[in-house]
């Protein structure tokens, strides 16, 4: 069986595959019209007043950071359990992010906010974890009383709804990502679409200014795919062929890292921001249109995982469920069990409150014990897969290992 995997490239079917090919000996790997028609597709689709398009949803949300004017010593509200995407372009405009502690969708606690609020507060972002909405009506209640702009994190939310409404709809200003593990992916990509008219001319003339990424690194961006599902995948524990190749791509740089090492410590690289390059625009657009495919292939995974192991998760057809998540006992030992069976439940989402665990959370302005629930659901969550790779064989399988270890005693 070929190498099971949450995030390298798992999304991709042939035909991305055969697409990335074919854009590594295009003329037009920056700018050309695929960057317009993804636009105006996407804007279409989801009713947005504006869009646009940048390299990561980390350069998506440092573009709005700047043209929300956000200054050194300004406080933005986040939750805890997040990615180091997130808190990095905060720490970069020298602003100090502050945490909420989570609930049981493992989305920001509404009830928690208010007593975070301070008079330096200027925003907050909401982010709609693995695809299940927050608690957009309560958070919007609180907003408006302390007049508070609203950032909608959907990086992990691309199509999910709330009260019938797109996530990305509610708040002034938000952000997607289309990384190699998202809902949708062009390996890096992502899209600010603006809600709130008065951001719009501000979001524009930062955006006016950017250049697109180098074309060596749209370069390793299109080798992603093709060596992913070639080389490393079918290879991956044969030997640990397939993960000598990765390790050897990287170093040689024929691909990139999903995350840079600097990215750890509250560095961003060069490369962002930057705006969508074309050749990455065609590899999104041939996703977007997939879009309710993909996302009705993860709510029945979803629901099949639910219906045999259990989870955090309610089962609708608001949610996405980009990854589902259950709690365990000894997440390492389960981990390394699955990974015998070619199937690599490694995500990076374990272990701490802000992903991935390399992450230095000093430096990340959070201090043990600050957000208790985010920190013991971290400790103990463990991701299973659902994009559009994950056959029913696939899920029976690992609904069957679980079941194995449950007799055990590991899983809750």
């Amino acid at each position: 069986m070929k190498t099971v995997s949450i995030s390298l490239s798992p999304n991709t079917e042939k035909d991305d595959v055969l697409l990335s090919f074919k854009e590594l000996f295009s003329f037009s790997k920056k700018e050309g019209k695929a960057i317009k028609e993804f636009e105006d597709n996407f804007k279409k689709h989801f009713g947005f007043n504006s869009v646009f398009s940048l390299n990561s949803g980390r350069s998506s949300l440092l573009v709005i950071l700047e043209a929300l004017d956000i200054e050194e010593g300004d406080e933005i509200i986040v939750q805890a359990f997040t990615c180091n995407a997130v808190i990095n372009p905060i720490i970069q405009k020298k602003a100090k992010p502050v945490y909420v502690d989570i609930d049981d969708t493992l989305n920001m606690d509404a009830f928690k906010i208010e007593e975070k609020i301070s008079k330096r507060t200027k925003a907050i972002i909401i982010q709609h974890t693995f695809g299940m909405p927050a608690n957009i009506k309560t958070i919007k209640e609180i907003l408006d009383k302390h007049h508070l702009i609203l950032i909608e994190d959907c990086a992990h939310a691309l199509g999910a709804k709330y009260n019938n409404k797109y996530c990305g709809t509610f708040g002034d200003v938000s952000f997607f990502s289309f990384g190699r593990d998202k809902v949708i992916s062009s390996v890096y990509g992502g899209m600010i679409a603006v809600n709130n008219a008065s951001f719009k001319d501000k979001i524009k003339r930062k955006y006016s200014k950017l250049s697109y990424p180098k074309t060596s690194w749209i370069n390793q961006q299109l080798m992603h795919p093709i060596i992913m599902n070639l080389f490393v995948l079918p290879l991956y524990n044969f030997l640990n062929i397939g993960k000598a190749i990765l390790a050897l791509s990287i170093k040689l740089k024929i691909l990139s890292k999903a995350v840079s090492k600097g990215e750890y410590e509250g560095y961003l690289p060069e490369y962002f921001p930057k705006k969508l390059p074309n050749s990455l625009a065609k590899l999104a657009n041939n996703q977007f249109n997939k879009l309710n495919r993909f996302n009705s292939h993860r709510r029945e995974v979803s629901k099949y995982y639910k219906e045999n192991i259990g989870g955090l998760f309610r089962i609708n057809d608001d949610a996405v469920y980009m990854k589902y998540p259950i709690l365990v006992n000894n997440s390492d030992e389960i981990v390394n069990e699955f990974a015998k069976f070619n199937i690599i439940l490694e995500d990076g989402w374990r272990k701490k409150v802000i992903a991935p665990p390399k992450t230095n959370l000093c430096r990340m302005n959070y201090e043990k014990g600050e957000c208790p629930k985010a920190e013991e659901i971290s400790n103990r969550i463990l991701i299973l897969p659902t994009h559009i790779n994950i056959t029913k064989d696939i899920a029976e399988k690992i609904i069957y290992l679980f079941e194995s270890f449950n007799d055990k005693g590991s899983l809750e």
